[in-house]
């Protein structure tokens, strides 16, 4: 999945994604797409792990870059976001988000999203549920 559009939309003004540390990566299957971001002051707990609610933005984001990928010309936006973690991730290493598309219909896509550290370990899962709407 070619996500180029969607990073220049997302890079272009202040926003979550930028502001958390989030880079969003094109995938070769039609159906998935990944995102990374570093553990660092800006999504952390004070105790010096990632924040859980910064992984749940980090899986409603790249679900949302997948499913505006998919449907240009269409607001695509996060209506459930439920998730589980698993492992603690420190600061200072990076996390890699991994969306798969389980349902792509008219009106809702739903996406399995894994979170990685960088020994490959589980951090979160996560399934999101995303509203199209057409033409915005």
């Amino acid at each position: 999945m070619n996500v180029d559009d969607i990073n220049k939309i997302i890079n272009s003004k202040p926003n979550l994604s930028t502001a958390l540390g989030m880079e969003f990566l094109s995938t070769p299957n039609a159906d998935t797409c990944m995102a990374r971001m570093h553990v660092d002051e800006r999504n952390r707990q004070p105790f010096g792990f990632l924040s859980g609610g910064a992984s749940l933005a980090l899986a409603e984001n790249v679900a949302g870059v997948g499913s505006s990928a998919l449907c240009p010309g269409c607001a695509c936006v996060g209506i459930e976001v439920s998730g589980s973690h698993v492992k603690a991730v420190v600061e200072g290493d990076t996390v890699t988000a991994h969306a798969r598309l389980l349902h792509k219909g008219t009106t809702l896509h739903v996406w399995q999203v894994d979170i990685n550290d960088t020994s490959g370990d589980l951090i979160s899962s996560v399934r999101v549920t995303n509203y199209i709407v057409k033409g915005k």
